[in-house]
């Protein structure tokens, strides 16, 4: 299905759709701004009461990466989503819970260096942006040395997607472009080592090179240069959604003026995307977790990423206002999918690359830390409208 033409936005379907929501929104701020609380709560709470879902590891280390007082990729995405709150709102709350949360974790000592513990370290950046506490620069400047010197490297210089439980040779992942090179940026901004950034770029060009399908303009979730393939050839959700999500973040954090060529081939990349997004929206607003198989359930982190990405990226003019429309429906399906609890629901677990497709419609659902934190990034962009 991943060959089917992609037909151009119909724009004059966009407009009335999206004044309609603006409309509904504006007696809801105040209905949004209480799931943004009860989204935080339900983060910070979650719990794996049966052990389902944690990582056993050969060496005996059992990692729980649903509940709050982990050190994983599925901490690191919360901590950015409720610091984004913390941005937008200034809610003393949301600053407490991301500096105890690195507190408790400096008591506990450091985990062992992947592609997903960096994520935690971007959030770190930030705060010491804020703060100047000189206690996180240690922290911040080993793990990014490490990236920069040390991260496994695929042919062509790509970050290996190196994890705990794999090391998954010469394999790259839509994943690794959140989890450790939008860090790497933020890291040569905040420690003036323009190299870093300079790495950044290159990782973006080396991913979208093996990870871009050219038919459709989305996402494939993995490349492996061992055998030179993608896999099952997967235009999964929530990998693409992570392109979605960074790209805008990128751009923002370079701030490269609109000539820049690199910044050019980065909106290019995320419009394609965006333009394949629209087509494949399913009518509830999300998205199934296999793109191009409506046959897959509808995934809302993944769509909850689609909302933020997409309405940041025509907030800040990256790309046409007439893709508003499909954020805002998503963003709204979304505040759906948020119980009463707090919960996200109809969040998959995390998910590696598979072979077959049907791994991938098997994937069981479950509340985690980075569907929160997704919802979080899209309730955001709507509280912003109000402004």
């Amino acid at each position: 299905m991943s060959n089917q033409i992609l037909k151009p936005v119909d724009s004059s379907k966009i407009h009335p759709l999206l004044a309609h929501h603006t409309a509904h929104l504006g007696a809801d701020r105040d209905d949004i701004r209480g799931a943004i609380d009860r989204l935080i709560h339900n983060l910070i709470n979650i719990e794996d009461k049966d052990g389902k879902f944690l990582l056993r590891l050969d060496d005996g280390r059992v990692l729980d990466t649903k509940g709050w007082n982990g050190f994983e990729w599925t901490h690191g995405v919360g901590l950015y989503g409720v610091y984004k709150v913390w941005e937008l709102t200034g809610d003393r709350k949301a600053w407490d819970i991301m500096t105890s949360w690195f507190e408790a974790r400096f008591k506990e000592g450091m985990p062992s260096r992947n592609i997903n513990t960096v994520a935690p370290f971007l959030t770190l950046a930030y705060l010491f942006d804020r703060t100047g506490d000189r206690r996180f620069l240690p922290y911040i400047d080993r793990w990014a040395e490490w990236v920069y010197h040390e991260l496994p490297r695929t042919e062509e210089g790509g970050f290996q997607h190196i994890v705990y439980n794999s090391v998954n040779h010469q394999q790259m992942w839509d994943d690794t472009l959140m989890m450790s090179v939008l860090p790497l940026a933020k890291f040569g901004l905040l420690l003036n080592r323009p190299h870093y950034v300079e790495e950044a770029k290159r990782q973006f060009l080396v991913h979208i090179k093996y990870l871009a399908d050219r038919k459709t303009g989305l996402w494939f979730h993995g490349w492996t240069f061992d055998g030179r393939h993608n896999f099952a050839n997967a235009l999964w959700a929530r990998g693409n959604s992570w392109v979605t999500i960074v790209i805008p973040e990128f751009l923002e954090l370079l701030n490269l003026p609109e000539g820049d060529a690199f910044r050019q081939h980065l909106v290019s990349t995320l419009e394609a995307q965006v333009k394949a997004l629209a087509q494949f929206q399913s009518p509830s607003g999300l998205w199934p977790t296999l793109l191009d198989d409506p046959t897959s359930y509808d995934e809302a982190a993944a769509s909850a990423g689609f909302a933020y990405g997409i309405l940041k990226a025509v907030r800040k003019g990256y790309i046409s206002k007439d893709y508003e429309a499909f954020g805002v429906k998503a963003a709204l399906a979304v505040r759906k999918h948020i119980n009463d609890a707090g919960e996200l629901t109809q969040v998959s677990f995390g998910t590696p690359v598979f072979n077959t497709l049907q791994e991938y419609k098997d994937i069981p659902l479950t509340s985690m830390p980075f569907g929160q934190a997704m919802a979080l990034l899209a309730m955001g962009e709507l509280l912003v409208r109000f402004i």
